[in-house]
């Protein structure tokens, strides 16, 4: 028994010796990393400015930082963001997020144009990409993302247009400005090609945060005869979608499906799939494909813009084929939709 208890003791020293452990794995039998791993020092870092609207605005600031999350669960990059309370704030967090050595730094929205550019230029070996700008001379470490938003809100003003029960529809804008007018003019030419004599009310907020003068522009809208009530005014639309509820009317949302804002009155939205363009930013730099220099534009023939999945709780199923036919004649050039009043001039 002695000598057993010995030569049991031996092993166990040689186990501990020679493996730290009998039960440790040997080196050809340690777990490897996972196909989609990516070792800490290869791993992208992208991050991101938020327009004054904030990261869960219910709109494109947040559609973007979905595009990030997105891309750091599949194509394992590092994302990050930092949020702006006010426009003071673009110019220092930009420069927080270039001191932490980011590999793409993004501007969200038109409001950033200038400094991003400026940026750019400054430190020439960072790159950079900004959503709803594009620039007459681009530099080489930035890049422009535009979307043609014309082109949903085409399609939106023709469901409000073929749904309104009062002739009557409305239309808010946030700020005045390129990036708006393309909303509020391919709005206006869908409510026009329904043929019905549809009118359209318009306000703009001058803001894109104040959702309590949203309320009081919608509920005006209200008053006045409108049923249907479309928004491009980013925070300011909470309002408007808050009015259509308590007023038991119809709120057409922006940038995202904002149809889990109201169930039962968000009948549509008119989408710009930032989370997408964010995304395959991503993807591009990973492989080395970095378009600087240059504007990437997203239509519908792209896949960057389109009506809410959601759209069918509501519209009509004809209407919705009718709709279905119009987008292949936007992406055939069939129609081409206006972006501007002059355009919008020239299409009646």
């Amino acid at each position: 028994m002695f000598k057993k208890r010995i030569s049991l003791a031996l092993v166990l020293l040689l186990c501990v010796g020679l493996l730290a452990g009998c039960g440790q794995k040997a080196p050809e039998e340690a777990e490897q990393p996972s196909e989609n791993q990516v070792p800490a020092e290869e791993q992208l870092k992208i991050a991101m400015t938020t327009d004054v609207g904030g990261v869960n605005d219910q709109s494109f600031n947040q559609s973007a930082w979905e595009g990030l999350q997105r891309a750091e669960k599949e194509l394992g990059i590092v994302a990050n963001y930092k949020e702006s309370k006010q426009d003071a704030d673009y110019g220092p967090n930009m420069e927080t997020l270039l001191d932490d050595e980011n590999n793409l730094i993004w501007g969200i929205g038109f409001k950033m144009g200038d400094l991003v550019k400026e940026e750019a230029e400054k430190n020439p070996d960072q790159k950079y990409a900004i959503i709803d700008y594009a620039y007459d001379e681009t530099p080489e470490n930035l890049v422009g993302v535009v979307f043609k938003a014309e082109q949903p809100s085409f399609l939106v003003g023709y469901i409000a247009a073929k749904m309104t029960k009062t002739g009557k529809v409305g239309f808010v804008g946030g700020v005045t400005g390129n990036v708006i007018d393309g909303f509020e003019y391919g709005y206006k030419a869908g409510v026009k090609a329904a043929n019905n004599g549809t009118e359209v009310l318009t306000q703009y907020a001058d803001s894109f945060t104040d959702s309590a003068k949203g309320k009081a522009i919608a509920n005006q809208m209200y008053k006045d005869g409108a049923d249907i009530v479309f928004h491009a005014a980013g925070g300011v639309g909470d309002g408007v979608i808050e009015a259509a509820k308590e007023q038991n009317k119809f709120a057409i949302g922006v940038d995202r499906d904002q149809n889990a804002l109201a169930p039962e009155n968000v009948i549509t939205s008119a989408m710009k799939r930032v989370d997408n363009a964010v995304f395959n930013m991503a993807k591009d730099l990973k492989e080395g494909k970095f378009p600087g220099g240059t504007t990437v534009v997203y239509g519908l023939k792209e896949g960057g813009v389109d009506i809410a999945p959601t759209s069918d709780k509501h519209v009509p199923a004809d209407i919705l084929k009718e709709v279905e036919d119009l987008k292949q004649q936007i992406i055939n050039e069939k129609i081409v939709v206006p972006y501007n009043e002059e355009t919008f001039n020239e299409f009646k």
